[in-house]
């Protein structure tokens, strides 16, 4: 059976809520990655003696992706019964939708009322007003909104915890109710590091097992490598 790709959205507790699950229906066949190196601290001295040092590092490089996911709806229009009900009615535009909900913050009270921080507060000012209070002068503050928590899954050896940084969907036919039944969804992701405090520790461990994974496999290379060294060093 084929191993599918997958963008997993996860809460604080994942044995809570369903967690919001969107599988590539067909496996990209390329992924970009790109590992940005940050710029090394200087050495001491005048500034005309200032160079990189380049056994001292500034910080961990930071890593991210970029794929083509396609979907469309004809696969499951073809398996007739209850698995082509959604596909008739939507066609792929749920699986866009779950996409695409990965990408926008979590909802607080302010944002399901559609109100930015300045009017959430004068909304606020406003019902303390009508209950006979005096309004606040300063403007309450809002909770920053955070950006929901993603594992991308691609295979046994790579599960990391990610952030989407750009989404770009082209949708490329429709059904006679305009719903779109095949697109193309350029994704970009980005690694995420976490510091002191952070209390993801599914997103650590998966970060950790990863790193692990890489470690073994570098290990086995220094096999293959001293296999390789025993023909090209003569004795």
């Amino acid at each position: 059976m084929l191993m599918r790709g997958a963008l997993v959205e996860y809460g604080s507790n994942f044995l809570g809520p369903l967690p919001n699950i969107v599988v590539f229906q067909f496996n990209p066949e390329q992924i970009a990655r790109t590992l940005a190196i940050p710029q090394r601290p200087s050495s001491g001295g005048t500034r005309a003696a200032r160079t990189p040092n380049s056994h001292v590092a500034a910080a961990p490089p930071t890593e991210s992706f970029t794929l083509t996911a396609h979907f469309s709806a004809a696969d499951d229009l073809g398996r007739g019964g209850a698995l082509s009900v959604v596909p008739r009615a939507f066609g792929i535009a749920p699986q866009l939708a779950a996409l695409e909900k990965m990408v926008y913050p979590t909802k607080v009270l302010a944002g399901l009322l559609g109100l930015g921080g300045a009017a959430a507060a004068k909304a606020v000012d406003a019902v303390g007003g009508a209950l006979g209070k005096k309004a606040d002068k300063k403007p309450k503050p809002v909770p920053p909104e955070k950006l929901p928590r993603l594992l991308f899954i691609w295979g046994p050896t790579r599960v990391l915890p990610v952030q989407i940084k750009s989404l770009s969907i082209t949708e490329q036919k429709f059904d006679f109710l305009l719903n779109p039944v095949q697109a193309e969804v350029q994704i970009g992701l980005d690694v995420v590091r976490f510091g002191p405090g952070d209390d993801d520790k599914l997103g650590q461990g998966a970060l950790d097992y990863t790193t692990g994974v890489k470690e073994a496999q570098a290990a086995l290379n220094l096999v293959k490598a001293v296999e390789l060294a025993l023909d090209i060093i003569p004795f």
